[in-house]
């Protein structure tokens, strides 16, 4: 892979799309418009493109097909290769290597220590370098790293390759989540995180089956641990140079949409007012997201569900293995908790996507939590309390669900490409910084009971649900603000957001029936109503006609016609 060829052409597939419009006479944007707003503004340009319920679903079935094939997988392997850990301690990691318990609890810690210090250079490296190249460069990464693993013979090589396997990984999240931002619509966001978030509980399935299998293998040269991180990072480095054939870098590069569907590809985003992508960090959206009381409510939602789930991660399959069971009905039981796992995920993003409630899921599948905690609390380890334990285990699942619905919370209600990919960035140091501190709180000379930890996160999740309601609060108040400000406009108070709904829906003809409706409601009659409605017909080409915003790499803030998303 050239990397530096690479972005030297998609600097000139730039120009070709500017060149292409301009033979066709149309869709030529303002030269500073185009300079500071979205890369997607030089194929729509100031003009509607016309697009249809049909467009919207066949150009969302490509996107399917190709982006979200590759997210799904990619995202697979870099949960599989993080999860083997636990499965890798039970078939005798620590035994061969010498690990105390307080060395494997910093191997679990040492790769969220590492996402944390990318994240300042992963949310410029998401803004500035093209998807095409940064995606599989990470994956290559993270494969080699976890293929580095298996040559391991003592705490020092371990802690070295999983502090790499953690620095490539780390812009895997806040990546995924501003790639699936700028191929969907907002109310297609939670199912298509779910889609590819999911495949946590599917990797938590196939690694517990390939250890069992694996594990069987009788090698006088390797170890049964030893071929496990083999074939995980194999696998992981052969999927890089696939990946760099596949993937695309925005909907103007893309190569599996035709020339005339791009422009449509643009223009069924136009609602999300969140944009497409730019190539310009610009730091004032950065000092925006620093003042914004909600970037610390997301902070505060991912540092605790984050710190519940590393616990699963790392001390699973042990606390599995504290039940009583051999090595390979533990890795066994970690089968159905991967499948409700993936269930739940689903699940809840289904219901949001349904109900169009975030803040009522993130709360309702906080609960079970609670309940999954308080089992394993107050039931003591003994065989005959197997049952009621590995239900109280299984409980925990229910965390997974709430952080797709975090991540799709988060991008729908951030507007601007700079801003978005720092806020997912610190979103991501957050979660690592769960993921440091769930190891830690479970400390193995607490085994098997590991009380005062179960004791901590509890706490966690009763904060989570008290943060998801504050969110909420907040979100409704910058509603309201927004209302006020596009009433000084001269714009409607009211704007439904299209964006939300199922099928897709012109702009332009939603405005017009709530500038109507706003009018009559206002009591002003049906003909005042209609001259407002013609007023805003005749100022389709100015700037006040909605949607004119959407593309100009503007902030929520900045746009007045920003709707967030409770």
């Amino acid at each position: 892979m050239s990397t530096a060829k690479d972005m030297d052409s998609s600097v000139h597939q730039d120009e070709d799309i500017a060149k292409s419009i301009s033979a066709d006479g149309a869709h030529l944007p303002a030269s500073g418009t185009s300079r500071h707003g979205d890369r997607a503004l030089q194929l729509v340009g100031e003009e509607r493109v016309v697009l249809t319920d049909e467009d919207n679903k066949r150009i969302k079935r490509k996107t399917d097909k190709v982006i979200l094939s590759i997210l799904v997988w990619v995202y697979f392997l870099q949960i599989l290769d993080k999860t083997v850990l636990g499965n890798a301690a039970t078939f005798g990691l620590q035994e061969s290597t010498g690990l105390t318990g307080g060395q494997y609890s910093l191997l679990g810690s040492i790769a969220p220590i590492a996402q944390l210090a990318w994240q300042p250079f992963s949310s410029w490296l998401i803004v500035r370098v093209p998807h095409r190249i940064l995606m599989p460069t990470l994956v290559l990464g993270w494969g080699i790293a976890s293929t580095s693993l298996a040559a391991c013979h003592n705490f020092k090589e371990l802690l070295a390759a999983r502090f790499f396997l953690g620095l490539f990984e780390g812009g895997c999240l806040p990546l995924f989540s501003v790639i699936t931002s700028q191929w969907y619509r907002r109310a297609e966001q939670p199912v298509r995180v779910a889609a590819w978030y999911g495949t946590n509980g599917l990797a938590t399935i196939v690694a517990s089956a390939l250890s069992y299998g694996l594990g069987h293998i009788n090698s006088p040269l390797l170890e049964s641990w030893q071929i496990i991180f083999l074939f995980v990072g194999l696998v992981t480095i052969v999927t890089a140079p696939i990946v760099y054939l596949l993937v695309d870098n925005d909907i103007p590069s893309a190569r599996f949409l035709s020339a005339s569907d791009k422009p449509k590809a643009v223009e069924r985003l136009r609602a999300n007012q969140t944009g497409t992508g730019s190539r310009e960090f610009k730091w004032g959206q950065v000092l925006e997201m620093v003042l914004e009381p909600k970037t610390y409510l997301w902070v505060a939602l991912s540092l605790f569900v984050n710190a519940g789930a590393g616990v699963t991660n790392t001390f699973g399959p042990l606390i599995l293995n504290g039940l009583g069971f051999d090595k390979y009905k533990t890795s066994l039981l970690n089968i159905p908790f991967g499948f409700v796992q993936w269930v739940i995920i689903l699940l809840a993003s289904w219901i949001v996507q349904r109900f169009r409630n975030k803040t009522g899921v993130m709360v309702a599948f906080i609960l079970p939590v609670i309940a999954g905690l308080a089992v394993l609390y107050a039931v003591p380890r003994t065989p005959e309390n197997n049952a009621p334990l590995l239900v109280g285990y299984y409980l925990l699942a229910f965390l997974f669900g709430t952080i797709p619905v975090m991540v799709a919370w988060i991008v729908a209600n951030t507007a601007g490409t700079t801003k978005k990919s720092v806020i997912m960035s610190v979103y991501a140091g957050a979660a690592s910084l769960g993921n440091i501190i769930g190891p830690i709180v479970f400390n193995s000379n607490d085994a098997p009971n590991y009380l005062p930890g179960l004791r901590t996160v509890l706490g966690f999740f009763v904060a989570t649900a008290v943060c998801s309601v504050l969110t909420c609060l907040d979100l409704t108040r910058l509603n309201k603000q927004q209302e006020k400000r596009r009433v000084a406009n001269g714009k409607p108070a009211k704007i439904k957001d299209t964006s939300m709904s199922d099928t897709y829906q012109d702009l332009d003809d939603d405005t017009t029936s709530s500038s109507m409706e706003e009018g009559v409601s206002a009591g002003v009659g049906v003909e005042e109503g209609s001259n407002r409605v013609e007023r805003a017909e005749q100022g389709h080409g100015a700037q006040s006609r909605i949607g004119q915003n959407a593309f100009k790499d503007m902030t929520d803030r900045e746009n007045d016609e920003f709707v967030y998303v409770l």
